[in-house]
């Protein structure tokens, strides 16, 4: 099964990335790159970071936005379950959430999971493309693809772009670089929305 082992984050300011990141506690899950190419507005992605529980929710939500991360969408509860979204100094867009819907151990600032979620302009023709690639399908309904990903650090999923900007809460107009690279075995490529995988991520 694929295996996405990272991704990696491109930034303006290295150091003052990394003092964010800190406050997420993301392991090897997440690299840093310097980086100055052009972007502007909606990147055409978000990472969410799956918690067990509300208290870990708030607790990565709080952790962020004292970092200096921005509130997009302050936590709240939901049919669904409870989350919220900010988005950090470097421009990226995270959502904290968990279905949970009470708290049944010690509050921790620890994300079971990382999600990536692209936001496609034609998620019928991504999916192909993905699934060409290598990946399968677990989940495929209208605007939403969610890949099986089986014990990859990285889970990873399709939205229609307006979609997801708007679960994000930002505007879904933007141009320029993504700012992000998919570290994976699949290769080395780039997807019809412009999204480049990459080997996995060595040291350097």
């Amino acid at each position: 099964m694929a295996n996405i082992d990272s991704v990696t984050l491109e930034v303006t300011d290295l150091s003052s990335a990394r003092s964010f990141y800190d406050a997420l506690d993301l392991g090897d899950r997440l690299h840093l790159r310097e980086s100055d190419a052009p972007t502007s507005g909606f990147r055409g992605f978000h990472l969410s970071l799956v918690c067990s529980q509300p208290g870990d929710v708030n607790a990565l939500f709080d952790a962020a936005v004292a970092a200096g991360a921005t509130v997009l969408k302050p936590v709240t509860k939901s049919l669904w379950g409870h989350g919220g979204a900010v988005q950090a100094p470097d421009g990226t867009i995270w959502k904290l959430a968990t279905s949970a819907k009470k708290d049944t151990a010690p509050v921790s600032r620890k994300a079971d999971q990382v999600v990536l979620l692209i936001g496609a302009d034609d998620v019928s023709a991504s999916k192909k493309f993905y699934v060409a690639h290598g990946l399968t399908v677990g989940k495929s309904f209208g605007s939403y693809v969610d890949f099986k990903m089986g014990s990859s650090p990285i889970g990873f999923g399709l939205y229609k772009r307006a979609a997801l900007a708007k679960d994000g809460g930002v505007a879904p107009e933007g141009s320029g670089s993504h700012r992000i690279a998919v570290n994976s075995d699949l290769g080395e490529f780039t997807d019809p929305d412009g999204f480049a995988w990459e080997p996995v991520w060595v040291s350097r």
